[in-house]
Protein backbone atom coordinates (compact mmCIF):
# COMPACT_ATOMS: atom_id res chain seq x y z
CA UNK A 1 0.00 0.00 0.00
CA UNK A 2 2.85 2.38 0.70
CA UNK A 3 4.92 4.05 -2.07
CA UNK A 4 7.76 1.87 -3.27
CA UNK A 5 10.45 4.32 -2.08
CA UNK A 6 9.13 4.68 1.49
CA UNK A 7 10.50 2.41 4.18
CA UNK A 8 8.63 2.16 7.50
CA UNK A 9 11.29 2.13 10.18
CA UNK A 10 9.82 3.55 13.37
CA UNK A 11 13.23 3.66 15.05
CA UNK A 12 14.77 5.78 12.29
CA UNK A 13 15.52 9.38 13.27
CA UNK A 14 14.03 10.53 9.98
CA UNK A 15 10.78 8.65 10.55
CA UNK A 16 8.78 11.73 11.57
CA UNK A 17 9.90 13.68 8.48
CA UNK A 18 8.90 10.75 6.28
CA UNK A 19 5.48 10.39 7.92
CA UNK A 20 4.63 14.09 7.70
CA UNK A 21 5.71 14.32 4.05
CA UNK A 22 3.52 11.30 3.26
CA UNK A 23 0.56 12.85 5.06
CA UNK A 24 0.94 16.05 3.06
CA UNK A 25 0.94 13.94 -0.10
CA UNK A 26 -2.27 12.39 1.19
CA UNK A 27 -3.87 15.85 1.36
CA UNK A 28 -2.93 16.51 -2.27
CA UNK A 29 -4.57 13.20 -3.17
CA UNK A 30 -7.64 13.87 -1.03
CA UNK A 31 -8.36 16.89 -3.19
CA UNK A 32 -7.59 15.01 -6.41
CA UNK A 33 -9.82 12.14 -5.26
CA UNK A 34 -12.58 14.71 -4.69
CA UNK A 35 -12.11 16.24 -8.12
CA UNK A 36 -12.14 12.86 -9.87
CA UNK A 37 -15.00 11.45 -7.74
CA UNK A 38 -12.87 8.59 -6.41
CA UNK A 39 -14.13 7.05 -3.18
CA UNK A 40 -13.83 3.92 -1.07
CA UNK A 41 -11.56 1.32 -2.64
CA UNK A 42 -10.69 3.56 -5.62
CA UNK A 43 -9.42 6.45 -3.50
CA UNK A 44 -5.67 7.06 -3.67
CA UNK A 45 -5.19 9.09 -0.49
CA UNK A 46 -5.73 6.46 2.28
CA UNK A 47 -2.71 4.38 1.32
CA UNK A 48 -0.53 7.29 2.40
CA UNK A 49 -1.66 7.16 6.05
CA UNK A 50 -3.00 3.65 6.76
CA UNK A 51 0.45 1.94 6.83
CA UNK A 52 1.59 4.37 9.52
CA UNK A 53 -1.40 3.48 11.77
CA UNK A 54 -3.06 6.86 11.57
CA UNK A 55 -6.64 7.67 10.60
CA UNK A 56 -8.28 10.63 8.92
CA UNK A 57 -10.53 12.51 11.36
CA UNK A 58 -11.13 15.84 9.63
CA UNK A 59 -10.70 17.46 6.23
CA UNK A 60 -10.40 21.24 5.99
CA UNK A 61 -12.17 22.78 3.02
CA UNK A 62 -11.87 26.20 1.45
CA UNK A 63 -15.34 27.70 1.74
CA UNK A 64 -14.75 29.65 -1.47
CA UNK A 65 -14.49 26.64 -3.80
CA UNK A 66 -15.01 23.60 -1.57
CA UNK A 67 -11.49 22.28 -2.15
CA UNK A 68 -9.62 20.27 0.48
CA UNK A 69 -6.47 22.11 1.52
CA UNK A 70 -5.61 20.39 4.81
CA UNK A 71 -6.45 17.44 7.02
CA UNK A 72 -6.15 16.27 10.61
CA UNK A 73 -4.88 12.72 11.14
CA UNK A 74 -4.82 10.99 14.52
CA UNK A 75 -3.01 7.93 15.85
CA UNK A 76 -5.24 4.90 15.22
CA UNK A 77 -4.80 2.81 18.36
CA UNK A 78 -7.21 0.10 17.19
CA UNK A 79 -5.34 -0.40 13.92
CA UNK A 80 -2.02 -0.43 15.76
CA UNK A 81 -3.22 -3.07 18.23
CA UNK A 82 -4.52 -5.18 15.36
CA UNK A 83 -0.98 -5.14 14.00
CA UNK A 84 0.44 -5.96 17.46
CA UNK A 85 1.84 -2.44 17.88
CA UNK A 86 1.07 -1.81 21.54
CA UNK A 87 2.86 1.54 21.85
CA UNK A 88 3.11 4.54 19.59
CA UNK A 89 6.59 5.01 18.10
CA UNK A 90 8.77 7.24 20.26
CA UNK A 91 8.04 10.86 19.43
CA UNK A 92 5.05 10.06 17.22
CA UNK A 93 2.39 12.75 17.73
CA UNK A 94 -1.19 11.97 18.68
CA UNK A 95 -2.44 14.24 15.89
CA UNK A 96 -0.95 15.84 12.78
CA UNK A 97 -2.22 18.78 10.75
CA UNK A 98 -1.04 18.45 7.13
CA UNK A 99 -1.42 21.26 4.57
CA UNK A 100 -0.95 20.89 0.84
CA UNK A 101 0.52 23.42 -1.56
CA UNK A 102 -0.69 24.79 -4.88
CA UNK A 103 -2.56 22.46 -7.24
CA UNK A 104 -2.52 23.64 -10.83
CA UNK A 105 -5.93 22.17 -11.60
CA UNK A 106 -8.90 24.19 -12.81
CA UNK A 107 -11.08 23.61 -9.70
CA UNK A 108 -8.39 24.91 -7.33
CA UNK A 109 -5.92 27.06 -9.22
CA UNK A 110 -7.69 30.42 -8.78
CA UNK A 111 -7.89 30.25 -4.99
CA UNK A 112 -4.45 28.67 -4.61
CA UNK A 113 -2.82 31.34 -6.75
CA UNK A 114 -4.72 34.06 -4.89
CA UNK A 115 -3.15 32.92 -1.62
CA UNK A 116 0.26 32.51 -3.29
CA UNK A 117 0.09 36.15 -4.38
CA UNK A 118 -1.20 37.22 -0.97
CA UNK A 119 1.91 35.79 0.71
CA UNK A 120 4.24 37.13 -1.96
CA UNK A 121 2.79 40.62 -1.63
CA UNK A 122 2.52 40.89 2.16
CA UNK A 123 4.31 37.88 3.73
CA UNK A 124 1.06 37.23 5.56
CA UNK A 125 -1.85 34.86 5.00
CA UNK A 126 -4.09 36.07 7.78
CA UNK A 127 -6.60 37.50 5.33
CA UNK A 128 -7.26 34.03 3.90
CA UNK A 129 -10.20 31.90 5.01
CA UNK A 130 -7.77 28.97 5.07
CA UNK A 131 -5.76 30.62 7.85
CA UNK A 132 -8.82 30.99 10.08
CA UNK A 133 -9.98 27.43 9.40
CA UNK A 134 -6.51 26.01 9.98
CA UNK A 135 -6.02 27.93 13.21
CA UNK A 136 -9.36 26.70 14.55
CA UNK A 137 -8.47 23.07 13.76
CA UNK A 138 -4.99 23.41 15.25
CA UNK A 139 -6.32 24.95 18.46
CA UNK A 140 -8.91 22.20 18.77
CA UNK A 141 -6.30 19.44 18.38
CA UNK A 142 -3.98 21.18 20.85
CA UNK A 143 -6.75 21.48 23.43
CA UNK A 144 -7.67 17.82 22.97
CA UNK A 145 -4.20 16.32 23.16
CA UNK A 146 -1.92 19.11 24.36
CA UNK A 147 0.27 21.11 21.99
CA UNK A 148 3.28 18.88 22.74
CA UNK A 149 1.37 15.92 21.28
CA UNK A 150 0.40 17.70 18.07
CA UNK A 151 2.55 18.20 14.99
CA UNK A 152 2.04 20.25 11.83
CA UNK A 153 3.54 20.09 8.35
CA UNK A 154 3.08 21.87 5.06
CA UNK A 155 4.56 21.94 1.57
CA UNK A 156 5.07 25.05 -0.56
CA UNK A 157 1.97 27.23 -0.03
CA UNK A 158 1.00 24.84 2.76
CA UNK A 159 4.37 25.54 4.41
CA UNK A 160 3.57 29.26 4.34
CA UNK A 161 0.29 28.58 6.11
CA UNK A 162 2.01 26.29 8.63
CA UNK A 163 4.57 28.99 9.39
CA UNK A 164 1.86 31.57 10.01
CA UNK A 165 -0.23 29.17 12.10
CA UNK A 166 2.76 28.13 14.18
CA UNK A 167 3.59 31.77 14.92
CA UNK A 168 -0.01 32.48 15.91
CA UNK A 169 0.04 29.55 18.34
CA UNK A 170 3.45 30.53 19.74
CA UNK A 171 2.14 33.99 20.57
CA UNK A 172 -0.40 32.27 22.81
CA UNK A 173 2.34 30.21 24.45
CA UNK A 174 1.41 27.01 22.60
CA UNK A 175 4.38 25.45 20.84
CA UNK A 176 3.44 23.08 18.04
CA UNK A 177 6.25 21.19 16.33
CA UNK A 178 6.22 22.37 12.74
CA UNK A 179 7.86 20.95 9.59
CA UNK A 180 8.03 23.18 6.51
CA UNK A 181 8.91 21.61 3.16
CA UNK A 182 10.01 23.98 0.39
CA UNK A 183 8.67 27.06 2.22
CA UNK A 184 8.40 30.06 -0.12
CA UNK A 185 10.86 32.80 0.72
CA UNK A 186 10.72 36.52 0.09
CA UNK A 187 14.16 37.77 -0.91
CA UNK A 188 15.97 40.30 1.21
CA UNK A 189 17.88 41.37 -1.87
CA UNK A 190 17.12 44.85 -3.13
CA UNK A 191 16.67 43.57 -6.67
CA UNK A 192 13.37 41.96 -5.65
CA UNK A 193 11.88 44.85 -3.68
CA UNK A 194 9.38 45.63 -6.42
CA UNK A 195 8.19 42.03 -6.65
CA UNK A 196 5.76 42.45 -3.76
CA UNK A 197 4.19 45.50 -5.39
CA UNK A 198 3.76 43.62 -8.66
CA UNK A 199 2.21 40.67 -6.84
CA UNK A 200 -0.14 43.03 -4.97
CA UNK A 201 -1.36 44.49 -8.24
CA UNK A 202 -1.89 41.02 -9.70
CA UNK A 203 -3.76 39.93 -6.57
CA UNK A 204 -6.13 42.89 -6.83
CA UNK A 205 -6.85 41.99 -10.45
CA UNK A 206 -7.54 38.35 -9.49
CA UNK A 207 -9.81 39.40 -6.63
CA UNK A 208 -11.74 41.78 -8.89
CA UNK A 209 -12.72 38.80 -11.06
CA UNK A 210 -13.94 36.75 -8.09
CA UNK A 211 -17.14 36.98 -6.01
CA UNK A 212 -16.84 38.95 -2.78
CA UNK A 213 -16.10 36.63 0.13
CA UNK A 214 -16.29 39.08 3.00
CA UNK A 215 -12.67 38.41 3.94
CA UNK A 216 -10.66 40.91 5.88
CA UNK A 217 -7.18 41.58 4.57
CA UNK A 218 -4.27 42.03 6.91
CA UNK A 219 -1.22 43.60 5.37
CA UNK A 220 1.28 42.90 8.12
CA UNK A 221 2.06 41.15 11.35
CA UNK A 222 2.54 44.44 13.20
CA UNK A 223 -0.11 43.67 15.81
CA UNK A 224 1.89 40.59 16.81
CA UNK A 225 4.93 42.66 17.76
CA UNK A 226 2.79 45.00 19.87
CA UNK A 227 2.32 42.31 22.51
CA UNK A 228 5.06 41.66 25.01
CA UNK A 229 5.33 37.91 25.48
CA UNK A 230 6.75 36.11 28.43
CA UNK A 231 8.27 33.09 26.73
CA UNK A 232 10.91 32.25 29.32
CA UNK A 233 13.64 30.01 27.99
CA UNK A 234 11.34 28.15 25.63
CA UNK A 235 11.15 29.05 21.98
CA UNK A 236 9.21 27.88 18.97
CA UNK A 237 11.73 26.31 16.58
CA UNK A 238 10.27 25.33 13.19
CA UNK A 239 11.99 22.75 10.99
CA UNK A 240 12.59 23.97 7.43
CA UNK A 241 13.54 21.69 4.56
CA UNK A 242 15.07 23.51 1.60
CA UNK A 243 16.55 22.35 -1.69
CA UNK A 244 19.24 24.81 -2.73
CA UNK A 245 18.19 24.43 -6.39
CA UNK A 246 14.63 25.55 -5.62
CA UNK A 247 14.49 29.26 -6.42
CA UNK A 248 11.20 29.63 -4.53
CA UNK A 249 12.78 28.84 -1.17
CA UNK A 250 16.51 29.33 -1.82
CA UNK A 251 16.68 32.66 0.03
CA UNK A 252 16.43 30.82 3.34
CA UNK A 253 20.06 29.84 2.79
CA UNK A 254 21.11 33.45 2.14
CA UNK A 255 23.29 34.82 4.92
CA UNK A 256 23.68 38.22 3.30
CA UNK A 257 21.44 41.20 3.93
CA UNK A 258 21.09 44.49 5.69
CA UNK A 259 22.74 44.92 9.09
CA UNK A 260 20.45 45.00 12.09
CA UNK A 261 20.29 48.21 14.07
CA UNK A 262 21.71 48.29 17.58
CA UNK A 263 18.16 48.62 18.96
CA UNK A 264 17.11 45.43 17.18
CA UNK A 265 20.17 43.62 18.44
CA UNK A 266 19.58 44.80 21.99
CA UNK A 267 15.89 43.99 22.23
CA UNK A 268 15.38 40.94 20.00
CA UNK A 269 16.08 37.49 21.37
CA UNK A 270 17.83 34.91 19.24
CA UNK A 271 15.39 33.70 16.58
CA UNK A 272 16.09 30.09 15.77
CA UNK A 273 14.96 27.59 13.21
CA UNK A 274 16.32 24.21 12.19
CA UNK A 275 17.21 24.64 8.55
CA UNK A 276 17.88 21.41 6.64
CA UNK A 277 19.47 21.99 3.23
CA UNK A 278 19.46 19.39 0.47
CA UNK A 279 22.13 19.71 -2.21
CA UNK A 280 21.92 17.39 -5.19
CA UNK A 281 23.67 19.46 -7.78
CA UNK A 282 21.83 20.90 -10.74
CA UNK A 283 18.14 19.96 -10.80
CA UNK A 284 15.04 21.01 -12.68
CA UNK A 285 12.65 23.25 -10.74
CA UNK A 286 9.80 20.73 -10.48
CA UNK A 287 12.18 18.16 -9.03
CA UNK A 288 13.81 20.61 -6.60
CA UNK A 289 10.43 21.94 -5.42
CA UNK A 290 8.72 18.55 -5.29
CA UNK A 291 7.44 16.90 -2.12
CA UNK A 292 8.58 13.41 -3.11
CA UNK A 293 12.21 14.09 -2.23
CA UNK A 294 11.38 14.60 1.45
CA UNK A 295 9.87 11.20 2.25
CA UNK A 296 12.97 9.39 1.10
CA UNK A 297 14.85 7.73 3.97
CA UNK A 298 18.32 8.09 2.44
CA UNK A 299 18.61 11.88 2.23
CA UNK A 300 21.87 13.58 3.04
CA UNK A 301 20.78 16.83 4.68
CA UNK A 302 23.00 19.60 6.00
CA UNK A 303 21.71 21.12 9.25
CA UNK A 304 22.28 24.85 9.58
CA UNK A 305 20.99 26.68 12.67
CA UNK A 306 20.83 30.42 13.29
CA UNK A 307 22.47 31.43 10.03
CA UNK A 308 19.43 32.48 8.03
CA UNK A 309 18.52 36.16 8.14
CA UNK A 310 15.14 35.34 6.60
CA UNK A 311 14.24 32.99 9.46
CA UNK A 312 15.27 35.65 11.95
CA UNK A 313 13.19 38.22 10.14
CA UNK A 314 10.08 36.02 10.14
CA UNK A 315 10.39 34.98 13.79
CA UNK A 316 11.64 38.25 15.24
CA UNK A 317 8.13 39.48 16.03
CA UNK A 318 7.77 36.59 18.47
CA UNK A 319 10.62 37.75 20.65
CA UNK A 320 10.92 41.51 20.12
CA UNK A 321 9.73 44.12 22.57
CA UNK A 322 7.28 46.72 21.27
CA UNK A 323 8.78 50.14 20.41
CA UNK A 324 7.42 51.71 23.59
CA UNK A 325 9.52 49.33 25.71
CA UNK A 326 12.67 49.31 23.61
CA UNK A 327 15.79 50.93 25.04
CA UNK A 328 16.87 54.09 23.21
CA UNK A 329 19.86 53.78 20.95
CA UNK A 330 22.76 55.10 22.96
CA UNK A 331 25.54 56.91 21.25
CA UNK A 332 29.10 55.88 21.72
Amino acid sequence: MIPVNVTINRKDGNYKRTVIACFIQAVYLLELDRQDNRSNEKALAPKWWIPFKYKLVETLRDERDGSIFAAILEWDRAAALADFAVMRPSGAPRAILALRGTLLKSPTIRRDIEDDLRFLAWESLKGSVRFNSGLKALRSASEKYGSSNVCMGGHSLGASFALQLGKAMAIQGRYVETHLFNPPSVSLASSLKNLGEIAGTMLNKVRSMLPLSGEKTTNSDDHMSKSVMTLGSKQWVPHLYVNDCDYICCYYTDQDGAEETSVEKENAKTCTGKLFVLSKGKQKFLEAHGLEQWWSDDLELELAINNSKLISRQLKSLYSLPPSLQSPNKGR
